[in-house]
């Protein structure tokens, strides 16, 4: 047994009581040698089901006929292929945009507790922190790609990041494997190849090494980022305190305490706090954090960032995304009582529990002006009581408000006028749940 398989060998061990392995299959010299040293260890020992995907992207005229390349290979090791086409949607980068597409259609497929084999090497992680060094990546990016990470339902992992290029075309060349060579991996006007082809050399010229001693350093790297994930993890649990408002199911977290740690901690604990929410800002976006940690205490200081926004209110951080980003049209609901929950548009769900007593009742936002008649308090004006109630402006505009006719009689989840407390109503609002995190 050669050391390649043999390191393969080790690397999967943890994973055998995986549902199944899916390969990333694109034909190239990689993930051949990924899929032909599985086919043949599948024939001796007991393995997972081996599935193959490969994703067309429809970028370039000679990939028409690497479905058909792959589908052969397969047939050939008893594997069963799965071709996926996809629409790549051009964007500043197409490598990213491409990359995007791929992750996606794996994500989509992958069933709970299966694991992803993709057949990234040494020499690809060299290429991936040296390209991130250049572009002034942090620890995060200079960790460059980790071994295992979790993948839509299940997980991803690449078995062959201590292997070099040059072992798997050794292993590749000694089997009488065939396989694709991408044309578009000559075209120096991408980054990566420009790496590939002319630095890497170069630099290897002087330091026969570099690809093993560059991989190193990124294992080094990925260290680092667990032992600051970990500080990051002990300060999240210093810093979430409580919400005046606990059926608000956003992400939030309490602006003194963050603001207490020092300047560097309070980076580290957003941007892991921030990770699985939205694309990470480069450094010089961070001075949005800045502007809104430091704003007036009457200001309402927004951070916007790639998937979503920052905003601070009631002295928390508030993570706001999808739905709640999203402007809502007047509303005007006329009921006498819901024996389910009705959804609102783009506002999550609202629920009236009990009869309302006869009369014209409907379903309302706010509009200004507003006051309540509240139980031996007398009549308030609707946006002190929010004041009091420490309600989030941002929350405030969403608020289902109950009307008989033009008299308000009862907010959503907070307060209700006498007679609607006599009757045993309660208005219940369940709101958009806010942040799903990003789906690989």
């Amino acid at each position: 047994m050669t050391a390649l398989e043999l390191r393969l060998r080790q690397a999967l061990q943890p994973w055998r009581a995986a549902p199944a392995w899916r390969i990333a299959f694109s034909g190239g010299l990689d993930s051949s040698v990924l899929l032909h040293l599985l086919a043949d260890w599948a024939r001796h020992e007991e393995l997972p089901p081996l599935y193959a995907i490969h994703v067309h992207h429809g970028l370039q005229s000679a990939g028409d006929a690497w479905p058909e390349h792959c589908a052969r290979v397969c047939e050939q090791l008893g594997i069963a292929l799965e071709v996926v086409r996809v629409q790549v949607t051009p964007g500043a980068s197409l490598e990213q945009a491409a990359r995007s597409a791929r992750y996606q259609a794996f994500c989509e497929r992958l069933r709970p507790g299966e694991v992803l084999l993709s057949a990234q090497h040494r020499d690809d992680q060299a290429e991936t922190l040296l390209f991130r060094l250049l572009r002034g990546a942090g620890v995060r990016g200079l960790a460059a790609m980790p071994a295992s990470r979790p993948l839509g339902r299940g997980g991803l992992f690449r078995p062959l990041l201590d292997s070099s290029r040059a072992e798997l075309r050794e292993y590749a060349q000694s089997h009488g494997l065939a396989w694709i060579e991408d044309p578009s991996n000559a075209d120096e006007r991408f980054s990566r190849n420009f790496l590939r082809r002319r630095v890497l050399p170069l630099l290897a010229e002087r330091w026969p090494q570099v690809t093993a001693n560059i991989a190193r350093s990124a294992r080094y790297l990925g260290e680092a980022q667990q032992l600051l994930g970990e500080l990051a993890e002990m300060d999240l649990a210093t810093v979430h305190g409580v919400s005046a408002c606990p059926w608000l199911t956003l992400p939030s977290l309490d602006l003194s305490a963050v603001s207490a740690l020092s300047n560097a901690r309070q980076r580290n604990l957003l941007r892991h706090w921030l990770a699985p929410l939205t694309r990470l800002p480069d450094s010089d976006h961070w001075a949005g954090w800045c502007d809104l940690r430091d704003a007036a205490t009457d200001a309402a200081p927004i951070w916007k960032l790639t998937d979503g926004e920052l905003h601070r209110a009631d002295g928390r951080l508030w993570w706001l995304s999808g739905e709640w980003l999203r402007p809502l049209d007047p509303l005007d609901l006329a009921c006498d009582s819901f024996s389910e929950s009705v959804e609102l548009p783009d506002n999550g769900h609202v629920h009236l529990q009990g009869k309302l007593p006869q009369g014209r009742w409907h379903l309302r936002y706010r509009q200004g002006g507003e006051s309540l008649q509240l139980p031996g308090r007398g009549r308030r004006d609707l946006k002190r009581l929010l004041n009091e109630l420490r309600v989030p402006a941002f929350v405030r505009p969403r608020l289902p408000l109950l009307f008989a006719g033009d008299e308000l009689m009862a907010v959503a989840n907070l307060s209700q006028s006498s007679e609607i407390q006599a009757s045993g109503v309660r208005l219940h609002w369940s709101p958009p749940i806010g942040a799903q995190g990003l789906s690989w």
